[in-house]
């Protein structure tokens, strides 16, 4: 049954109004992520960010089965009736059409990496299987198969007197089929961790998987059977663990707790089955019925299974080459607003900042933060962490504060999804050095980016505000679009107090005079801001709405956008991934215009406009326009007032709206279409450039400053 015929059905079932203007989130995550695979295709891009596109590609939809498939496969399991609230289908009806759609991505990607594969040969970059190897070659790597390969395989047998094992989530498997004069059974050698991904011959830049070496050499390693058939295989299981379902003792540690929690997840249900190159049905079938899977489970590959490799292979790339091949360098500028070598607090006294990550450095805002550390006016530091980098210079400085005897609190959030385990390691480091460590709600992730800084100068207290889009991660700073907006504007600098207050008190109904916080204030202001642009539009006043966001699901909001597209304001958004709304829908959603763009940069920051003119609001927010974030985190949107910053957004939004290279539309189908306006302008080549002008035109200023200042030194003392 195909995705249409299977809508078409459910359309049928239920009321056929109700899902006209909206499509499931899951399958758009979907067409989303294979925008992401044609980025590999596209002949602009240099050869080997294709590479690097196929591997987003590929750890993209791992997740998107560890955890969006798993939640499904748990729903189809304790609640068979529930219905998706965009298509009307069931957990188990989504599934199958995921499997059916993930099909063919999967001889999308093959095509495109085979011909990636092919012009990388041009540059000598050849990944060889073992069978095309020539002597000089096979000599070298069966050598260091046996000096560093082989003494650390455990292979494995499974037979009558040796049970299946259970199979690590997204570890490498050799699968084979072995017989004997009297059985046949089953063989796996797990892919050992410690062993390089892969081998690269000398002198050259040609290499082999470390599968593909294991692979050539399971005759050798089950050299007491006839090996019939070998592949290359790995599981995807559930990831998705529930933490309501998973009760905490009255005296247990919350750390302890998460740690046993993440135990579960390499653990949980089987939820798909991959093979690499060699597959045989009849063979590979008894793995499957081990694993309990059905066979729209199942997916052949002639790419790696597992990508993460590229980023070493192509950092081991000769300079020439990689410049050759890959983006233009670009480092994030120093932001033009903010002078390093002065007090950050003077300066923001004057002036709220605005920084664009990656155009802009993060370091204006670790700057901050450090000051802050070794400030004898500062008295305290309160900050939500949700993700960090490993070595992170944001735990440095709250740790120096800490030295510097600074009242120090941080919010962390343990289930920040696959990184766990680095955000426990950090809770207990900081709250050794003696921070007071608070870890949100049971039933709420804590999502928002906010840090306040407070001064005690002169018998006056002053609270330093940053709130961003993004979090405060070095690494990823350099990678995601993102705004981080610092202020001394006391009363958000009081909302921020009040914030950190509210969640040591576990207190989610807190009141804010200018921030938006959901699960209690967001999603209502959002539903009455669009209200009033309706109001406008009945009084054939000047409206309009601009969002920017990386998702859109939140049904609610959804149902008022289609009501304030049918009253006639005109709607545009920038949505990166997941759009549930089908934009351009005569008489339901034909004022609503939806933009996505895909580029060098990973879209992140989320904007939100409503109005136009001198009155438009304009927030910031760390949330998108889903569920999850509107009504089932903290989240935080803050109002942009300063004149320049908002005028310097509207610009941004504005450039975004241009981009015809990167840019794509959503059409009534809610597939992605190319923009045809031949402006040939790409939005982050443009932000790029302007960072990098911005920052050299002021260095001059500087530098004609200081030359005027000798002059007139030197005036002074002739005289």
């Amino acid at each position: 049954m195909t995705m249409n015929e299977t809508n078409n059905i459910i359309r049928k079932k239920e009321t056929p109004s109700k899902y006209k203007y909206t499509q499931n989130r899951e399958l758009s995550w979907l067409k989303f992520n294979q925008r992401v695979l044609r980025e590999a295709a596209d002949e602009t891009v240099p050869l080997l960010e294709k590479v690097k596109f196929i591997s987003i590609f590929t750890s993209n939809l791992d997740e998107f089965y560890m955890i969006r498939c798993g939640s499904l496969y748990d729903i189809s399991l304790v609640d068979k009736k529930l219905r998706d609230n965009k298509t009307g289908l069931t957990a188990k009806e989504q599934l199958n059409l995921i499997y059916e759609k993930t099909a063919p991505l999967y001889k999308e990607k093959d095509e495109i990496y085979s011909k990636i594969l092919a012009k990388l040969r041009e540059y000598r970059i050849i990944r060889h299987s073992f069978d095309e190897l020539d002597s000089l070659k096979r000599k070298y790597i069966t050598q260091y198969f046996y000096e560093n390969v082989s003494p650390l395989l455990s292979p494995q047998i499974i037979d009558l007197r040796h049970p299946f094992p259970h199979m690590i989530n997204k570890k490498l498997y050799i699968y084979s089929i072995l017989e004997n004069e009297n059985t046949r059974c089953m063989g796996l050698i797990p892919i050992p961790k410690q062993l390089p991904a892969y081998v690269m011959f000398p002198g050259t830049h040609e290499y082999i998987l470390m599968e593909e070496l294991i692979y050539a050499f399971a005759e050798k390693i089950f050299s007491n059977y006839t090996v019939k058939y070998s592949t290359i295989t790995a599981v995807t299981r559930n990831a998705d663990v529930n933490l309501q379902n998973s009760p905490i003792d009255e005296d247990e540690d919350y750390r302890h707790y998460m740690k046993n929690i993440l135990k579960k997840r390499n653990r949980l249900a089987p939820i798909r089955l991959e093979f690499y190159k060699y597959y045989n049905h009849k063979y590979n079938k008894n793995l499957r019925r081990k694993l309990d899977l059905h066979k729209n489970q199942v997916f052949v590959t002639n790419t790696p299974i597992n990508m993460d490799y590229t980023y070493d292979l192509i950092d081991s790339l000769p300079q020439q080459i990689k410049e050759e091949l890959t983006f233009p360098e670009f480092k994030s500028q120093k932001s033009p607003n903010l002078n390093t070598k002065k007090s950050v607090f003077k300066q923001l006294d004057k002036k709220d900042v605005l920084l664009f990550y990656p155009y802009e450095s993060m370091n204006t805002f670790l700057g901050f933060l450090k000051e802050a550390a070794n400030d004898d006016d500062v008295t305290s530091i309160k900050i939500t962490l949700y993700r960090v980098a490993r070595s992170s210079h944001v735990i440095k400085y709250l740790l120096e504060a800490i030295e510097n005897e600074k009242d120090v609190t941080v919010l962390i959030e343990l289930r920040a999804r696959f990184d766990e385990k680095n955000n426990i390691y950090n809770a207990e480091l900081l709250e050794e050095a003696g921070c007071q460590i608070i870890y949100g709600f049971e039933n709420y992730k804590v999502h928002s980016k906010i840090c306040v800084v407070t001064r005690k100068s002169k018998n006056k207290i002053t609270h330093y505000t940053q709130i961003g889009t993004g979090n405060y991660n070095e690494k990823t700073a350099k990678l995601y679009t993102d705004y981080a907006y610092l202020t001394s504007n006391q009363t958000i600098g009081e909302d921020a107090i009040r914030f950190f207050k509210n969640m040591a008190l576990s207190n989610l109904n807190g009141t804010y005079d200018k921030l938006l916080v959901a699960p209690t204030s967001l999603r209502n202001n959002i539903i009455k801001y669009i209200d009033e642009e309706i109001k406008k539009s009945e009084n054939n006043m000047e409206n309009g709405i601009i969002m920017k966001m990386n998702s859109l699901t939140d049904r609610k909001i959804i149902n008022k956008l289609v009501e304030a597209s049918q009253k006639g304001v005109k709607i545009t958004m920038i949505i990166r991934g997941i759009c549930c709304i089908i934009p351009g829908l005569p008489g339901k959603t034909d004022n609503i215009e939806v933009r996505s763009i895909v580029g060098r940069y990973l879209e992140h920051s989320r904007i939100y406009i409503f109005g136009k003119g001198s009155d438009r609001k304009i927030y910031i927010s760390s949330a998108d326009i889903m569920t999850r974030n509107t009504a089932k985190r903290v989240e935080v949107a803050c109002p942009i007032e300063d004149f320049d910053i908002r005028k310097r957004i509207l610009e941004d939004i504005e450039a975004m709206l241009k981009d015809d290279i990167k840019g794509r539309r959503i059409n009534k189908k809610g597939d992605y279409e190319y923009i045809k306006e031949q402006k040939q302008f790409s939005s982050q080549d443009f932000f790029q450039k302007r960072a990098i002008k911005e920052i050299k035109e002021y260095n001059t200023y500087e530098e004609n400053k200081s030359i005027f200042r000798r002059i007139i030194d030197y005036i002074q003392q002739l005289f």
